[in-house]
């Protein structure tokens, strides 16, 4: 059995999502969005946050004097500034990008500085020299400030490569100059786990402490990261769900996991791992990148179980199959109710939503059904709701909270403010016929309007409901406009969001499916 190194006496969890991370393509934060999610940060535990460039963009300029000005209040992290060595030909006393550092009143900089000869000639257009008297300059001149200083060695795993001589000056440079940890970069992302050792041994060698900056560009950037511990840095960064340019950045939140879970290190308080799903999912909320359900520890599917052959294992014990306990990271397992599920799939995910399914005929009698019903195009593993209710039709539990008489829609090419869809929905709820005409922008919408207003009158929450993501499948692709669609809707009444499927031989019918069931289950959950 493998054995984990010793936690070094002082170890950083370093987070670049406001600044890194938000070099991703498509994803913009406001001032706002960067003080919620660094209040967010901080929950997790981190130690550093590095939150922009000040004085490069107005953007982050703001942040920071948001932050000094009081409305950003750190519990447990500190705030980091980033930026550039002076400029070539000057100082750092007199470049104003310097001063901005300054202005920015953190306790902590993070310069990045040119480590790789060819950049050094190609990039800055200087000397070799120069470039180490900008790193000295700017770090001398920012610890002289009162400031604690990291430096970033921007390529330096490739600038070893070419000329390891040079990209260890940079290194020495920087540690002689007063940098508190000298981060070696795989900028470009192109490292593999066996080369990094070698490296981070040779780096080690100058006496400073070393920390790791890792991108994704090989699917490595974890793994890398953890040869690089295993090697000796002291400091690791990256950003929350992986965010960053091109492919990303190493997973925080998956070090973190690996480090306190497999390696037995204690980087954050065991009540901050815990909320690491949520904060995860938080972020994403924020970020408005929808959050990676395959992701490590936190993704929705990372204890998501289907084949049947898992389920009976389960049921005798669930680390069978799961690499730690879900709750340690504040998620869950989840049995999936497919085609693939066995009557122990169907009993497990039954005592999941907390009903009995342990009488073995009427446990296969569900499971023939869901099978079925899959066949003609259903997919329960993210419809949950659904799967609740087929549930409770086959127990005899369900609810008639409503019966719909008729619906209809109908959608005109002339656009109109209130939309360009009308439904008609008529309904019998608590003895009285009710109706409603609704409009909206699509079928779905103005169905949805429809149905909402006319329920409302017998039941005034479920002006609560809300529609927030809907899906369309086409089934059997081959048969063209005659195919078989599938649709899933996200429905939230602001405590909890639930999703319901919906299936028939075109989007409408099977929209109003989906749409019927996610009321039918929101009211259930209500009384």
């Amino acid at each position: 059995m493998s054995s984990f190194p010793a936690a070094p006496d002082t170890f950083h969890v370093f987070d670049t999502t406001l600044r890194d991370g938000a070099q991703q393509e498509g994803l913009s934060l406001s001032v706002a969005d960067k003080l919620k999610i660094a209040g967010f940060l901080d929950e997790l535990g981190v130690d550093f946050i590095e939150g922009g460039w000040p004085g490069a963009n107005p953007n982050d300029t703001a942040f920071f004097a948001a932050a000094a000005d009081g409305e950003l209040t750190l519990q447990h992290a500190e705030l980091v500034a980033f930026g550039f060595t002076r400029r070539v030909g000057t100082t750092a006393a007199a470049d104003p990008l310097v001063q901005a550092l300054i202005d920015a009143r953190t306790p902590v900089v993070c310069i990045v500085a040119k480590s790789h000869s060819e950049h050094v000639f190609r990039a800055l257009h200087t000397t070799l020299e120069e470039n180490l008297e900008m790193i000295r300059d700017t770090v001398s001149h920012l610890v002289a400030a009162g400031r604690r200083v990291f430096v970033d060695c921007e390529h330096f795993f490739d600038g070893y490569q070419l000329n390891p001589s040079y990209a260890l000056e940079c290194v020495r440079a920087a540690a002689e100059a007063g940098a508190e940890v000298v981060v070696l970069c795989d900028t470009n992302g192109g490292m593999l786990p066996s080369q990094m050792g070698d490296v981070v041994t040779a780096a080690s060698a100058i006496g400073v402490d070393l920390g790791v900056h890792c991108h994704n560009d090989t699917g490595c950037a974890v793994a890398n990261t953890l040869a690089a511990v295993d090697a000796g840095v002291m400091h690791i960064q990256g950003t929350v769900n992986g965010h960053g340019e091109r492919t990303g950045n190493a997973n925080i939140i998956t070090l973190i996991a690996n480090l306190q879970l497999k390696y037995g290190w204690s980087l954050v308080p065991e009540s901050a791992l815990r909320d690491a799903t949520r904060l995860s999912h938080a972020i994403a909320g924020v970020t408005n990148v929808p959050p990676n359900t395959k992701q490590p520890y936190v993704g929705i599917s990372a204890f998501a179980h289907k084949a049947g052959l898992h389920a009976s294992a389960i049921k005798v014990d669930a680390n069978l199959y799961q690499h730690i306990d879900p709750t340690l990271v504040g998620n869950d397992m989840r049995m999936l109710v497919s085609d693939m599920a066995g009557r122990a799939n169907i009993q497990l995910k039954g005592e999941e939503l907390g009903y009995d399914l342990s009488d073995r005929e009427l446990a296969g009698r569900i499971t023939d059904t869901v099978k079925q019903r899959e066949m003609d195009g259903y997919s329960y593993e993210s419809a949950d709701a659904s799967f609740e209710l087929l549930l409770r039709g086959e127990l005899g539990m369900a609810d008639e909270f409503f019966e719909v008489l008729t619906w209809r829609v109908f959608t005109q090419h002339e656009v109109k403010p209130e939309g360009d869809s009308e439904a008609t929905v008529k309904l019998r709820a608590r003895g009285e016929n009710l109706a409603y005409v609704g409009e909206g922008h699509g079928p779905l919408n103005a169905l949805d309007h429809a149905l909402r207003t006319a329920l409302k009158q017998a039941y005034p929450h479920v002006d609560d409901f809300e529609l927030t993501d809907y899906r369309v499948r086409i089934l059997d692709q081959g048969h063209g406009t005659d195919a078989i669609v599938r649709t899933l809707i996200d429905t939230t009444d602001g405590q909890r969001t639930w999703t319901t499927v919906g299936v028939g031989t075109n989007v409408i019918e099977a929209s109003w499916e989906a749409l019927y069931d996610a009321y039918r289950w929101g009211l259930t959950k209500h009384n």
